[in-house]
């Protein structure tokens, strides 16, 4: 990067008053700095990305790396050697079923926060969360954790198809635009863009937000 350079800052939570209050922040104040790096924001958009109603269908994309890990007593289910007892990061070679079976649990945590208690979670109901997963590439990343402590994340990047079922599986999809998927989502892992959105009818949806 450098001086001059345009960017675009995408802020995404499940609370709608958190999203107010960062927006009423940066209104009062246009500087925004990032470590020791000083932005000026010329803009401030609101979006509020949905999957649409049953029967509508598209692609989520991961705009960052997921973090997937397996716990270690779940290695022996999915026949993953691991000779220790920390969680191993989910590589291509471990299949789709324990990362599938990992989004959809993490997804089930933040919906016990952010949803009401007589909701059903992603695991309650029939179906799976995507219809569709083409892996776009694996890849190692260092990041600084705390201020003292920086780690490398095995991580991926993914295209989920999907095809909305019921306002259940709705709403569920549209918390994972919120939150992100996988884990360590306060770092920016995770996030999430609607690249393709399709009426029930098939026909390309007027608004995505990627």
């Amino acid at each position: 990067m450098q001086e001059g350079d345009e960017r675009t800052l995408l802020i995404s939570a499940p609370q709608e008053q958190l999203l107010t209050d960062v927006a009423e922040d940066l209104t009062s104040d246009r500087e925004l700095n990032i470590g020791q790096m000083p932005f000026y924001i010329d803009e401030l958009t609101s979006l509020s990305p949905d999957v649409g109603e049953p029967g509508s269908s598209g692609t989520i994309e991961t705009g960052t790396g997921l973090l997937v890990r397996i716990p270690p007593w779940r290695c022996d289910d999915y026949g993953i050697e691991n000779p220790g007892e920390e969680a191993v990061y989910w590589q291509p070679e471990h299949t789709i079923e324990p990362l599938r079976e990992q989004v959809e649990a993490n997804l089930d945590q933040k919906h016990d926060l952010f949803s009401p208690e007589y909701l059903p979670g992603p695991s309650d109901t029939e179906g799976d969360l995507f219809e569709g997963y083409e892996l776009l590439k694996t890849f190692a990343v260092p990041l600084q954790v705390t201020a003292d402590q920086e780690l490398t994340f095995v991580l991926s990047k993914w295209q989920f198809n999907y095809t909305v079922r019921d306002d259940d599986h709705r709403r569920h999809l549209n918390l994972a635009l919120d939150c992100g998927l996988g884990e360590r989502n306060a770092l920016g892992l995770g996030f999430c863009n609607l690249v393709e959105k399709r009426d029930p009818y098939g026909e390309p949806a007027a608004e995505v937000h990627g």
